[in-house]
């Protein structure tokens, strides 16, 4: 039991570096990631698939992806993992750490980058750099049917009009007979520029409060 603590203490040191997460913080993580897999070593989305709070999220499939796309991983790998250790499991958590008043300004840069990056792999479902017009009309359908108050139509007229408008933004002198190939990553950055992320982006489908995973608490 002693050794097995040890290797276990070993282990969350090791991982403190590569996520910013405290060792306390990387134990209550473990706990959590137990529970979900069961006790399991790896983690599979039918696990993700049971969580109850996440079965009425209207982009569950984009959530549940995130967790084994390769490219949240830090590595510049594109792919998809069929399940994923705890490690894996502890770098995509690391997208959702909020700051904390020791943060400085340019690590808080780094992490906003981060997390809009994770934001834009999951609209960017094939991997090819840019959000199209057929994965953005994805998104939007599946957030305003999801509501019942707007038919699958009117969802898509609205994706094909906001498209149209980030486009004319983007790119202001496209001709009528151009083709807008999609939304870019640098092109992502602008359209969220004002918007505040670093306190607001939550897993609480987890059951974790997120608050609690402040960098340096």
């Amino acid at each position: 039991m002693g050794a097995a603590q040890t290797h276990s203490e070993y282990q969350y040191e090791s991982m403190v570096g590569k996520t910013g997460f405290s060792t306390e913080q990387i134990k209550n993580l473990h706990m959590r990631f137990q529970q979900l897999s069961g006790n399991e070593k790896t983690l599979r989305k039918e696990h993700l698939e049971k969580i109850p709070a996440l079965a009425s999220n209207p982009i569950k499939t984009e959530i549940i992806e995130a967790f084994f796309d390769k490219r949240n991983q830090h590595n510049n790998v594109s792919g998809s993992y069929e399940e994923i250790g705890f490690e894996e499991f502890l770098m995509v958590m690391s997208h959702f750490r909020p700051p904390s008043i020791k943060t400085s300004e340019e690590e808080r840069l780094a992490m906003r980058k981060q997390k809009v990056r994770f934001l834009f792999n999951m609209h960017d479902t094939d991997g090819d750099g840019k959000i199209t017009l057929a994965e953005y009309r994805k998104a939007v359908e599946d957030l305003l049917s999801e509501s019942g108050t707007i038919g699958q139509e009117g969802a898509t007229a609205i994706a094909d009009a906001a498209m149209l408008e980030v486009a004319s933004t983007n790119v202001p002198n496209m001709g009528p007979d151009d083709f807008y190939e999609g939304i870019t990553f640098e092109h992502f950055e602008l359209i969220l520029k004002d918007l505040e992320m670093e306190s607001r982006m939550h897993v609480r489908f987890l059951d974790m409060n997120t608050a609690n995973l402040r960098c340096g608490k």
